[in-house]
């Protein structure tokens, strides 16, 4: 790791609680196996994958991330404007790209590991990953089968080819999905975007769409458990999130936003997350911007 590699003050220890109400056991032990199916049915359909188009793997992952929100019971709600739609998530929404032609990238604060698939089932999209990814056990499987990008954040060196992927896969027409704070945080505060990835869509003349994540339990209680922070193993956030009785994720999609560079597009779209989250915490929800 490099000293420019952002790291959030939240740990397992002091930014995460318990549920507000828990799921019975029997609930949690269903929800588990139910995990475990779909990861080995995602894994058979990375293989198949490859010998598709990558808008092909596109529409693949996001029903596949779809089928595994539904198995950790994870209600979706979107929220467009003044347009709210609540639900599980059954139809994908669209995004647009700009006046090139190019598709849009999409950038959303990052809390937990669910982020990504949340990002696939709602805007069908190529996800940006960190490079450790691609040999983790079965997730590398599916990341590459899906088509996903890769950058690796502890080499500064290899930015720019991270970059320039990024800005052909927008001017190719696919959407792709990043979380520009390059760290998780616990959903009670958000780091501040850093701007390299919006060069790619500056140079591929493609618009920002920001997106704001919050996960929310019971009545518009903020969740922490889907956290994935600091030294916590990846198993003790899955049992976190099927231990919650009702897990909301609420998807709120922002107008699109324009700078003259990428330090202010990055600027722009951190404001315009911000400003969701800020909105949250005054009803109850609290965050640090």
């Amino acid at each position: 790791m490099n000293p420019w590699t952002p790291r959030a003050p939240c740990g397992p220890d002091g930014c995460l609680f318990p549920p507000v109400s828990r799921a019975a056991g029997p609930r949690r032990a269903l929800r588990l196996a139910a995990i475990a199916l779909v990861v080995l049915a995602g894994a058979v359909l990375a293989l198949a994958a490859r010998g598709l188009g990558t808008t092909g793997r596109i529409r693949l992952t996001s029903a596949w991330s779809r089928l595994v929100l539904r198995a950790v019971g994870v209600r979706v709600e979107v929220r467009r404007g003044f347009t709210f739609m609540a639900g599980s998530v059954s139809r994908p929404r669209p995004v647009t790209g700009g006046p090139s032609g190019a598709a849009p990238l999409i950038v959303a604060n990052h809390v937990s590991w669910l982020d990504p698939l949340v990002m696939a089932a709602v805007l069908p999209c190529r996800l940006l990953a960190k490079h450790e990814v691609r040999v983790w056990p079965v997730i590398g499987l599916l990341a590459a089968g899906a088509g996903a990008l890769f950058i690796d954040r502890d080499r500064l060196s290899a930015l720019p080819e991270a970059v320039g992927g990024v800005a052909a896969a927008l001017s190719g027409g696919h959407p792709v999905a990043a979380f520009p704070e390059g760290t998780t945080w616990c959903g009670r505060g958000m780091g501040s975007f850093r701007p390299a990835v919006f060069q790619a869509a500056l140079d591929a003349g493609a618009p920002v769409r920001p997106v704001a994540i919050r996960y929310l339990e019971g009545e518009d209680a903020l969740a922490t458990g889907p956290a994935y922070v600091g030294d916590d193993p990846l198993w003790a956030s899955v049992r976190r999130v099927v231990a919650v009785r009702r897990l909301t994720v609420e998807v709120t999609m922002l107008p699109a936003v324009w700078g003259r560079d990428r330090r202010e597009l990055a600027w722009a779209a951190e404001s315009s997350v911000a400003s969701v989250l800020v909105a949250g915490a005054a009803h109850g929800l609290p965050v640090a911007v």
